[in-house]
């Protein structure tokens, strides 16, 4: 395969930028099927404009399947179950395939129970949360999604981190249109955030990081090893963090906060043990279909017309910028950013494409 690593002001067609990573995942032995569920988690969130959790991270797990720490052969593999439930080992799959693993028996029992709970233990870094909320919404569920990490957020009036920037996302389905979905960190902002910040040269806003004496900082060079991020909103930040830490891991069985590795910085021979939560209800089971469609419809549009602020269009829904970013990058290609570019280049080298 040939392929031209692109530059931030030369637009790749999101198709181009998603056969590039499956072929990555290919040249170093992922099973065709898990290239395809990969390629496509990371490419969506380029196409959405997260480029933090894109295709900027195929070097880093490129780099996790060579070594072994990630198992390119990993099989998810259900521990135990019931009717609503079920346990899920990833076998230190990709964190894309342990979590579509999880996700579409989520769906599975949903459907058949009306809602249903995975835990996910032992997987890799899982990406972008939303991309499995979605995945369970664009089938007409709801969804919700959380994760733990190692810890790199500090809570209320600690001097270092207590627990991960632990994701939560969720999507509700919209008929006709595409699901509400929110997909956020419950740190302040997302570590890579400051890692891009920090390659930019741009400076970093007092309110991301809270320095080894327990005061806020703007110095980017401090993470992660003697800063932490700042919790989303202060005590409740921390609160939905911890939510999440029980239901990815805690009730699982799983690694909990320092018992997670760095799956940047350890050795790539090592496993991250990450681990993931999902809840999923089946809409047309528990509310009455015409119901719901009139219910969201009406929510939405009250929204809509919500008065906006001055200079302000309007009053978007969770995921509207995202979807429009998307639709607007399936016409006219993605601009990656200068960082991202660097990471692709980085990661055709590791695969020698």
């Amino acid at each position: 395969m040939s392929f031209a690593v692109p530059t931030s002001d030369q637009p790749i067609h999101p198709s181009d930028l998603e056969a590039f990573v499956h072929t990555a995942l290919e040249r170093v032995g992922l099973q065709p099927e898990d290239a395809t569920t990969t390629a496509e988690a990371l490419t969506l969130a380029d196409t959405m404009g997260v480029h933090t959790h894109g295709t900027k991270l195929l070097a880093g797990y490129l780099r996790k399947l060579q070594g072994g720490g990630y198992k390119v052969r990993g099989t998810p593999k259900i521990l135990r179950e019931g009717p609503g439930w079920a346990v899920v080992d990833g076998d230190s799959a990709l964190g894309q395939v342990g979590s579509s693993f999880a996700t579409d028996l989520a769906i599975t029992k949903a459907k058949t129970v009306g809602i249903a709970y995975i835990g996910l233990k032992n997987t890799g870094h899982i990406g972008a949360a939303g991309y499995y909320a979605w995945r369970a919404a664009r089938e007409g569920l709801f969804c919700v999604v959380v994760g733990n990490d190692i810890p790199s957020v500090a809570a209320p009036g600690s001097r270092g981190a207590v627990l991960g920037s632990n994701p939560l996302a969720w999507a509700a389905p919209v008929p006709q249109g595409e699901p509400i979905l929110l997909d956020m960190a419950t740190a302040a902002v997302a570590g890579g955030k400051v890692y891009a910040a920090r390659q930019r040269g741009e400076t970093i806003p007092p309110t991301w990081l809270i320095g080894p004496d327990g005061i806020p900082t703007t110095d980017g060079s401090l993470y992660p090893q003697q800063a932490s991020l700042a919790p989303m909103a202060g005590h409740k930040g921390y609160g939905l963090g911890l939510l999440a830490e029980l239901l990815s891991a805690v009730i699982p069985g799983g690694a909990i906060t320092w018992q997670v590795g760095s799956w940047m910085f350890d050795p790539p021979s090592q496993p991250s043990l990450h681990n993931a939560g999902f809840i999923v209800a089946d809409i047309a089971a528990i509310a009455d279909p015409d119901e719901y469609q009139k219910g969201v419809e009406l929510l939405c549009r009250e929204i809509r017309q919500a008065p906006a602020a001055t200079g302000v269009d309007s009053v978007l829904l969770p995921g509207e910028r995202e979807w429009a970013s998307r639709n607007q990058a399936l016409e006219q290609g993605i601009r990656l950013p200068a960082d991202v570019c660097e990471k692709l280049a980085e990661a055709a080298r590791l695969v020698g494409i």
